[in-house]
């Protein structure tokens, strides 16, 4: 397999082909056009395209190889920025970062992307143009706040404020309602399975079946959960160095809030989640790091029920015997 490296901007991509000495770059548009040119270069037997996450400027290379049957990998930049580190790479400019995104692939070789459904697609923009009003929301009425206390105010600006924060909300409203209804009809079966979990409401379990492709992205709870940004670090050498540190922070960072804010009602009534809490706490650990393990609990329940096809049942105790591996 020959791996092709790109290096995406909003308005170019640079690819680096594998030569006898090297690679060759070449620079291609970032449309249609140019992207129909690149993949007329390349074989869907012997070629493997490898770039990093950049947004939402990687996505139409991405829709359109794989329409033409061409393996792509999504890689995260920090892979690649720590890659360059240890080859000791002192030039960074479109051309480098392209072949060094191929020599990254030639020697990991990672996993083909799996491109989402059309439905997933949808449902993450609604989700993006939810989270953007929401802050702008946040920052209208902050700037409202603000201007209460001045001697003189000017009627306009108030008002101007007070219709912009009810049109941000009435938006935000209705796109949850489009998101939910989406959710409801293409993914019935996970959300009623997350539903039935104390803690996962309606608004949770949909943003756990756009995070996760309806449960389709990972194999296991801790993939999911290490996605989440919710998994604890270790360091650990010789024997000075023995750490428990905090959790990694790596995944999407709205999912791993709804989360934390989740666990606060699983906590009092998810039998399971309680009894995590309590017995951590009465353990002398600190209440967040109570609530973050009660979350990565969160995560385990909701990937069994979804992955078992089930409702979940508070208190359940498994019959399956320990294996001890």
């Amino acid at each position: 397999m020959t791996y092709i490296g790109i290096d995406i901007s909003k308005a170019t991509f640079v690819a680096a082909f594998p030569v006898e000495r090297g690679y060759r770059t070449e620079t291609f548009q970032n449309d249609a056009k140019g992207i129909r040119r690149f993949i007329s270069k390349l074989s869907s037997d012997t070629h493997h395209c490898v770039m990093e996450a950049t947004g939402n400027y990687c996505f139409l290379l991405l829709y359109l190889l794989d329409k033409a049957g061409i393996r792509a990998s999504l890689v995260n930049p920090k892979k690649i920025k720590n890659y360059a580190r240890v080859m000791l790479s002192v030039t960074k400019t479109d051309a480098k970062d392209a072949c060094l995104i191929a020599d990254f692939g030639e020697r990991f070789k990672p996993e083909p992307y799996k491109f989402p459904s059309e439905q997933i697609m949808l449902l993450k923009q609604k989700k993006t143009v939810i989270r953007q009003f929401q802050k702008q929301l946040t920052a209208t009425k902050n700037l409202h706040t603000s201007l209460e206390p001045l001697p003189v105010k000017d009627k306009k600006c108030i008002q101007s404020l007070k219709q912009t924060t009810a049109f941000l909300e009435k938006q935000i409203k209705y796109m949850q309602q489009e998101m939910e209804e989406v959710v409801s009809e293409v993914f019935a079966r996970q959300l009623k399975a997350l539903t039935s979990i104390k803690g996962i409401g309606v608004t949770l379990a949909s943003a756990l079946i756009i995070a996760t492709g309806g449960f389709t992205y990972f194999d296991n709870a801790k993939q999911l959960s290490r996605f989440a940004g919710i998994c604890p670090t270790i360091e650990r050498s010789g024997t000075s160095i023995n750490i428990r540190g905090h959790i990694n922070r790596n995944g999407d960072e709205n999912l791993r809030s709804m989360l934390y804010v989740a666990a606060w009602s699983a906590s009092r009534h998810n039998k399971a989640c309680r009894e995590c809490y309590q017995r951590l706490r009465s353990n002398g650990k600190s209440g967040k790091l109570a609530m973050i393990a009660v979350a990565n609990k969160l995560i385990r329940q909701a990937f069994a029920v979804v992955t078992s096809n089930s409702s979940y049942i508070d208190g359940y105790i498994s019959t399956k015997p320990n294996v001890d591996i």
